[in-house]
């Protein structure tokens, strides 16, 4: 179950699946090389509470279309109206309150007036450093308050869209009497009672209110930042569509690269396996990384970075890039590798819409065994309806085997060769690649020159 600010039924159903291995592979939240995740380059967040929710996004985003469109009409709204959004409390401000909702300071809980006056009294009398920080919890909550209560005022948010809708209506009504009436309009700097009494309110009475406030506050923030980045960063909107499960796009690049070169992709059940091929660093493994690190971006609702991109959203989402033994549990690369074709062929196999990455799989096995596994896991994606798969290989026979099977279309990257070195252009091709040059790039690197020269 997804969590989620409007406290509505969230059905896992509406949720993409990621698992670990996907997380790790598309960079989300951790990056082997120590380097940028996908959460850094999306946290515009200003305050800490923001950060926690986008993180709860990106953990689970969306799979149904309607969701997804909900979220992408929010982030419309937003940058159309950004300088509306200024106006929310500070993340100082919210930082302060959350602390003082929860900070460990005596509180007087009698509601009578005349215990209340005798107990408010001794307080303040006889916890001067615990009054004082009564007294700027407070005021800051009063000023956050009050500023909710502007930010709410701005004609231009009744013609919001998408979620905002259902978080400015529940702010709205937070606001409403008699809950946080008594709270001033202005600088609250009165007698004792009168600041215990609030305080009374904010800790007891209605601090699920105040907290509910805050937790709406840190979800407009996470909506904020998801649109900074759209458009600072110049993506484009995908169209969320319905029917066959597909995904077309132009221009796509990866977001962590600097002056990539952008390229197509064109999916669907007319043909729904990619087999890609080509030499070592041409760009297989970051082709396969961009279109499923834009294709996560477009189930979040957020823009991607291409210049067109429309898909039918999945249900649950697959990466194979970085395996790796597991000597503790006595599972075998190899091992590895099948229990990963197996968690996909479960998800295949319970009727979920299944996008599935696998980069040169079967590595781990002889090469007999990786071309026999390869073309019998080809041609069984292959049949598989409201799936999609790209399946990048070096080896290039498979296309011989596979190209009756009818829904594999064949794409390759290659090197240029000339002036005593390789060079890449990283576009994608039609067909199937022919180059072999692994003997190329142990001559040109001189590995058969120290061999064969003499021992120092």
């Amino acid at each position: 179950m997804k969590s989620d600010a409007f406290n509505l039924n969230i059905l896992d159903s509406e949720v993409l699946n990621l698992d670990r291995l996907t997380l790790k592979d598309l960079e989300i939240f951790e990056s082997e090389s120590g380097g940028q995740t996908l959460f850094d380059l999306c946290n515009q967040s200003r305050s800490e509470g923001g950060a926690r929710i986008l993180r709860q996004r990106m953990s689970a985003p969306w799979s149904n279309p309607d969701r997804i469109r909900e979220t992408q009409n929010s982030l419309h709204f937003i940058q159309e109206h950004r300088s509306i959004f200024d106006k929310l409390p500070s993340a100082y401000a919210t930082g302060r309150v959350g602390h003082y909702l929860t900070d460990i300071l005596p509180i007087v809980t009698h509601h009578n007036s005349l215990e209340f006056a005798i107990n408010a009294f001794s307080l303040w009398a006889n916890h001067d450093t615990h009054y004082r920080s009564i007294v700027r919890g407070v005021q800051i909550t009063c000023r956050v308050i009050q500023g909710i209560r502007e930010f709410m005022s701005q004609a231009e948010l009744q013609s919001a869209g998408g979620e905002l809708v259902q978080i400015f209506q529940e702010i709205h009504t937070l606001l409403e009497p008699p809950g946080l009436s008594k709270v001033p309009t202005q600088e609250h700097a009165g007698w004792a009672f009168k600041i215990l009494r609030l305080d009374q309110d904010f800790r007891i009475h209605e601090k699920e209110t105040v907290s509910r406030l805050l937790a709406l506050i840190f979800e407009i923030d996470a909506l904020v930042a998801m649109a900074d980045v759209t458009r600072n960063n110049g993506y484009v909107m995908p169209s969320v569509e319905e029917g066959p499960m597909r995904v077309v796009a132009e221009g796509l690049v990866h977001p962590f690269l600097q002056q990539a070169v952008a390229n197509p992709v064109n999916i669907s059940q007319e043909q729904r396996v990619l087999f890609l091929t080509g030499p070592n660093m041409a760009g297989k493994t970051t082709y396969l990384r961009a279109f499923a690190t834009s294709l996560y971006l477009a189930h979040l609702g957020m823009g991607v970075p291409a210049s067109r991109f429309s898909f039918v959203p999945a249900e649950q989402l697959f990466s194979s890039i970085s395996l790796s033994d597991d000597l503790s549990s006595g599972i075998s690369y190899f091992r590895a590798e099948a229990l990963r074709v197996k968690a996909i062929a479960q998800a295949i196999s319970k009727g979920h819409r299944v996008v599935a990455i696998m980069d040169e799989p079967f590595k781990g096995t002889n090469v007999k065994d990786a071309f026999d596994a390869s073309k019998a896991i080809l041609e069984r994606f292959s049949t598989k309806e409201a799936c999609l798969f790209m399946f990048s290989s070096h080896l290039i026979e498979l296309s011989e085997h596979i190209s009756d099977a009818g829904k594999i279309d064949c794409r390759y990257f290659q090197a240029q060769e000339g002036q005593g070195r390789l060079r890449f252009d990283y576009l994608l091709r039609p067909g199937v690649s022919s180059q072999r040059l692994g003997m190329r790039v142990l001559r040109e690197e001189g590995v058969f020159e120290l061999l064969d020269g003499p021992s120092e």
